[in-house]
């Protein structure tokens, strides 16, 4: 993947039935109004006969507007009964976290977001517990407290369906939040919403996952990043990763090794669905990484 960054682009998603002629239909269309291809990706998934499509397109080599080529696409699209996005890399997208006490993912987000490594605006983090308060405002990023009891927890969900309507962000990470999303706001964000979780599921569910591996002596320890869904850790995977482990290894540094899976997984899915290149496949995707 090259470093474009200073360079405005457009990025067209898009998936349709496979057939003969759409990548010529595509690109023809784009090059005929002048534009300058930098990025292509295309995938046909043959046991559901659909085609995905990634073109990330220098924006000022189109001799179209932004609208015009929109509304000249969509008739491309309309013959090849498409679903198509299209991004523009000059609008800055927003994300906000969700998180409880562990600090470890929504530190190396907003590291990475700090450095510049992460191109994305963070207005807010909210959490059901006050521990990261002093890290967030330390970025100078809002933070919410809204505590969870059986009592307030509906209370609070509706806080924060409301806030993530104020601020209409592209993405939401569950940065270790440990509570189970509503399914009304799964819903409302299909496609926009990222967990991270250990990848023992469904074995070692519940309390005290590391320390039921280590007592079964497990070799590997995983992360998995997904889009949230009403069924709990069921929705699309966008990325895993594991590491290898032994039988000198105790509680603690099982524990220690799964942070920084979970960090990097995580990481990744956030950062491939900003530069928009995961495509939803009915309970699978496709990474254009």
């Amino acid at each position: 993947m090259g470093d474009n960054s200073g360079v405005r682009r457009y990025i067209l998603t898009a998936n349709c039935p496979d057939r003969s002629g759409v990548v010529a239909a595509v690109t023809g269309f784009i090059a005929g109004h002048g534009g300058w291809v930098l990025e292509a990706a295309q995938h046909s998934d043959l046991s559901t006969q659909t085609f995905f499509l990634r073109i990330e397109i220098i924006a000022e080599s189109l001799n179209l507007s932004r609208s015009e080529f929109e509304k000249q696409f969509g008739l491309v699209a309309e013959d090849l009964s498409m679903t198509w996005h299209l991004t523009d890399t000059s609008v800055r997208k927003k994300m906000i976290l969700l998180a409880s006490k562990e600090e470890h993912c929504v530190s190396d987000l907003l590291s990475r977001w700090r450095s510049g490594d992460l191109q994305v605006d963070i207005p807010l983090v909210i959490a059901n517990h006050e521990n990261l308060r002093s890290l967030v405002e330390f970025h100078g990023i809002e933070f919410l407290y809204l505590p969870m009891t059986e009592k307030s927890k509906g209370s609070a969900f509706a806080q924060i369906g409301a806030r993530i309507d104020e601020l209409s962000p592209d993405l939401v990470v569950l940065a270790r939040f440990m509570q189970i999303m509503p399914a009304n706001l799964c819903d409302r964000y299909a496609g926009k919403m990222l967990n991270i979780h250990h990848s023992f599921l469904p074995s070692f569910a519940g309390a005290r996952p590391y320390h039921q591996a280590f007592d079964r002596g497990v070799k590997l320890i995983g992360a998995t990043c997904h889009y949230v869904t009403a069924e709990l850790d069921e929705g699309p995977i966008i990325e895993q990763d594991i590491q290898r482990i032994d039988h000198t290894d105790d509680v603690e540094e099982l524990m220690r090794v799964g942070r920084d899976v979970e960090r990097t997984v995580l990481a990744r899915g956030v950062r491939w669905h900003l530069e928009d290149r995961v495509l939803i496949n009915g309970i699978r995707t496709v990474v254009f990484s």
